[in-house]
């Protein structure tokens, strides 16, 4: 004999209030999943999941020379051009592999305590670091055919220690 079909019973409604409480949990284990995670401490340990990422390349230095374009003694001032025949005939012998030049604007204080502005050039050697008493000396020997080619007080030299990738 056949069972009297009962209807379903109804299902229960959920209030808007719990809905939107559901979809705000799964929200937010979604969005956790993908963001990071901020430590903070008092001593000197880094947790490794915020850790750097491994370095790369090989151990070079990076030397950077800056070069003024005005001449203390009065002179004319040094042109694009001579700079460039300059890097041509000085530089490029010594450093062949590459280099890189920026132009740029520069401001120093002079012997008399006078604040010169000018023209200047930014030249950035990169070489692997066991070259580098090689190099210092060639370096040098730039620095010095500068200043007395352009009548110049100095030429600044900036040096680090860096890793390159190539």
């Amino acid at each position: 004999m056949p069972r009297p079909s009962t209807p379903p019973e109804p299902r229960p409604k959920r209030s808007g209030r719990r809905t939107a409480l559901t979809a705000a949990v799964a929200a937010a284990a979604v969005l956790a999943g993908g963001t990071p995670i901020a430590y903070a401490t008092l001593g000197d340990e880094v947790p490794p999941a915020a850790a750097a990422p491994a370095a790369r390349g090989t151990a070079h230095v990076e030397t950077r020379l800056f070069f003024g374009t005005e001449r203390p003694d009065g002179g004319p001032d040094v042109t694009g051009e001579q700079f460039r025949s300059f890097i041509d005939r000085t530089v490029t012998p010594a450093f062949p592999d590459g280099l890189t030049v920026q132009e740029g604007r520069g401001q120093w204080r002079d012997s008399n305590g006078v604040i010169e502005r000018e023209r200047s050039y930014e030249l950035i050697l990169l070489y692997p670091a066991s070259e580098a008493r090689l190099r210092d000396p060639q370096i040098e020997r730039i620095r010095t055919a500068y200043e007395k080619a352009y009548a110049q007080d100095s030429v600044a030299r900036l040096d680090e220690r860096t890793l390159a990738d190539f």
